[in-house]
């Protein structure tokens, strides 16, 4: 006979959307205590997307009251505007500023949802945090966890939760996780568990840009400052706004004035805050070959020491490629087993042992083959 699962009290993060709904819908299932918690993450809701397009608006949060009417849970909304503001958008224009590229749904996982929110849960006296993510906490034997990929890698979200460490885990609940099934089953479920959020669209882009326009919201907080843009001989080929409106691989809006001679598209190779200035050049010239990233997090303990083979994921939507890592002081030194390309520092790294999160470090320069880019 073996002992019953454990009644946890459970606070779902309910952002609106169908898989914080179903999420939530599971974990009460399952026979949890469940209760639901919209994040307020705007000073001003109005400002931020309707619709369809983020998760922080007025209309989100009555989206998440009435998903966890139907679920039968208590809900509540907290106000985590400052917070939000502090640690996720102001680090994103000092990042941006910086001439680095920021993942701000990777910053608010770390320092909202399983920092200031599970401080909070944890000291009302809750066992778990509950998202809607798509990703495995697996209990090992000893009692340790690890976080892994989803059953279902088209969904996998576990790069922007490769930032939690062995306390988060631990506290850490991912009903999706395991389930490989495709969207439209999860909102099937949705729509027999009378959840009328099934049918929304899912939330894109970053949620605190009101238009989607990055460039512009940038502007309008760090103003505009013409510079040149130039080739990789240093010859001027345009002018721009602001260096901080460009990101290592762009190829769109860079309103070259003066073509390639070989009639090539340019793509951004390096942007330089100091001098404003953007550097443009052949698709061929953005291939990495190495990395150094500073800031690690272990999902669990650090890797041993000296280099070792793992899996590495660049971006968010972006595929697995194999590559050598080791752990030197407080960075970690990644090579490439081939060339990578769109490699930005301010963006993070995440290592993989098989399905398994090692752990998350933020890039902090790029190594090109006789050129070193640092943020």
């Amino acid at each position: 006979m073996t002992d019953a699962p454990r009644r946890l009290r459970v606070l779902a993060a309910m952002s609106g959307g169908v898989d914080s709904a179903v999420a939530a819908a599971r974990a009460a299932e399952a026979g949890h205590d469940v209760t639901g918690v919209h994040l307020a993450l705007s000073e001003n809701p109005k400002s931020f997307r309707t619709g369809a397009r983020g998760c922080c608006t007025i209309e989100d949060s009555h989206d998440a009251r009435r998903a966890a009417d139907v679920i039968g849970i208590p809900f509540y909304v907290w106000d985590l505007a400052e917070r939000f503001r502090e640690d996720v958008v102001e680090d994103f224009f000092a990042e941006y500023e910086a001439g680095r590229t920021p993942n701000p749904c990777l910053r608010c996982n770390e320092k909202i949802k399983f920092a200031a929110l599970l401080d909070k849960a944890l000291a009302l006296g809750f066992d778990a945090v509950c998202t809607g993510h798509y990703a495995q906490v697996v209990l090992r034997e000893d009692g340790t966890r690890e976080l892994h990929r989803a059953a279902d890698m088209a969904k996998d979200q576990s790069y922007v939760l490769g930032v939690l460490d062995d306390r988060q885990l631990a506290h850490a609940m991912f009903p999706l996780g395991d389930t490989p099934t495709t969207k439209a089953e999860i909102r099937e479920e949705a729509a027999r568990r009378g959840l009328f959020v099934a049918k929304k669209p899912d939330s894109h882009d970053i949620c605190f840009i009101a238009d989607g326009d990055t460039q512009a919201f940038l502007a309008k907080r760090l103003g505009t400052a013409e510079g040149d843009i130039v080739d990789e001989s240093g010859t001027k080929v345009g002018t721009h706004q602001g260096a901080y409106g460009f990101t290592i691989g762009q190829r769109k809006g860079l309103r070259i004035g003066t073509p390639a001679p070989d009639g090539k598209p340019r793509y951004v190779l390096d942007i330089s805050p100091v001098n404003n200035t953007v550097t443009v050049g052949p698709a061929e010239a953005l291939d990495v070959t190495a990395l150094t990233a500073i800031r690690p997090r272990w999902c669990g303990s650090a890797p041993p020491p000296g280099p070792a083979p793992y899996t590495a994921q660049l971006r968010a939507h972006g595929g697995e490629t194999e590559v050598t890592a080791e752990v030197i002081g407080d960075e970690i030194h990644v090579r490439f087993t081939e060339p990578v390309r769109g490699v930005a520092p301010g963006q993070a790294v995440v290592l993989y042992a098989g399905t398994r999160v090692v752990g998350s470090a933020t890039i902090a320069s790029t190594e090109r083959v006789g050129k070193v880019t640092a943020g």
